[in-house]
């Protein structure tokens, strides 16, 4: 991102700066004072998120546009890097499940990434609800956010150039549309990875649950470490319950060994939601396989997502010969 010397580097504003993150980046600059207005003054009631690096503000702009302006925390010097990461991911990346970044603001210390609004929140947010309100999830509303989620990051694998890997695929990242059409958010921590690269080596940055082993331990990243948190996703969505805390306090397992513990029981409808009343059986259970294939231990063995699209959208049967214990990594803090 050879820009962020000449826009970051001191922390000035200049329409010199302006002009030449503009004419690089292709994206629309928003002045300070227009986004200070569309939020009333970033007040309070607008606050909608918050994030490693700053807050997320609701707001509505002159021309009755809703948006969700994050705004970095002016003593976030690592926070920088992720502002710059973040445009420079996804600035002209267009995908219906994609959040959509409308702009940004470079002025004085301020730096604000604009997006368009999402509706109803985040799916952690959803799922974290009283029976009654994850009821509101039915089966067909929970396989077709896996579907839409599974469609985005295949699309960021695979039909861009460079290949664009998440790092940080979890529930509080998908974001929900009015009529639950979901939108992968945050890209914060993303890499860009050239078609002629196998992996990167890179510090690890994630959040616990959700980390796949071999990037967790050895810094080794590929796309195969968005398909392990999509895999853990996806137990979440059916399940109803958080990765990162204990399945059951007795025994203290997490989400996915207590997945694994069912599966090799013959006992897997016990992982589902007890708020989804009717559902049916054996997609439900096909779903938490695909999941399984994901969190494979061996990186190698896990499907690519296009694979994993055609596993979760058709009636097939799946090899379950080739299915072998899964991995977790619960040891990092997270960010």
């Amino acid at each position: 991102m050879h820009f962020k010397s000449c826009c970051f580097g001191a922390r000035k504003s200049s329409q010199q700066d302006l002009a030449g993150l503009s004419s690089e980046k292709d994206i629309k600059l928003f002045s300070y004072n227009a986004l200070r207005s569309a939020t009333d003054n970033f007040h309070q009631r607008n606050k909608i998120g918050r994030g490693g690096f700053g807050t997320v503000y609701k707001g509505i702009l002159k021309d009755g546009t809703p948006i969700a302006a994050k705004v970095l925390s002016a003593e976030s010097k690592q926070g920088i890097k992720e502002f710059l990461n973040e445009i420079d991911a996804i600035t002209n990346v267009k995908h219906p499940n994609l959040v959509l970044l409308l702009g940004c603001c470079v002025q004085g210390v301020n730096r604000i990434l604009v997006y368009e609004y999402v509706e109803n929140s985040s799916l952690d947010q959803a799922l974290i609800g009283t029976n009654s309100e994850r009821a509101r999830l039915h089966w067909g509303i929970r396989s077709e956010i896996c579907i839409g989620t599974a469609k985005g990051l295949a699309y960021l694998h695979e039909d861009i150039e460079p290949h664009i890997i998440h790092r940080d695929i979890k529930a509080s990242n998908i974001l929900l549309t009015e009529n639950f059409l979901p939108k992968i958010g945050d890209f914060g921590l993303a890499k860009l990875f050239p078609d002629n690269v196998t992996h990167i080596s890179t510090r690890v940055a994630g959040t616990t649950g959700y980390l796949a082993p071999e990037y967790a331990m050895q810094g080794q990243l590929t796309r195969k470490a968005d398909i392990y948190s999509f895999g853990v996703l996806v137990l979440e969505i059916i399940s109803g319950k958080s990765c990162s805390k204990s399945y059951l306090s007795e025994d203290g397992k997490v989400l996915l060994e207590r997945t694994w513990e069912l599966y090799e029981e013959g006992k897997l409808t016990e992982l589902v939601d007890p708020s989804l009343e009717d559902y049916p059986e054996e997609e439900v259970l096909r779903y938490i396989k695909v999941a399984l294939f994901c969190t494979q231990a061996v990186a190698g063995r896990r499907p690519s997502m296009p694979e994993v699209l055609h596993m979760l959208s058709k009636p097939i049967k799946l090899n379950e010969k080739e299915l072998l214990p899964p991995d977790t990594f619960t040891e990092m803090a997270p960010r």
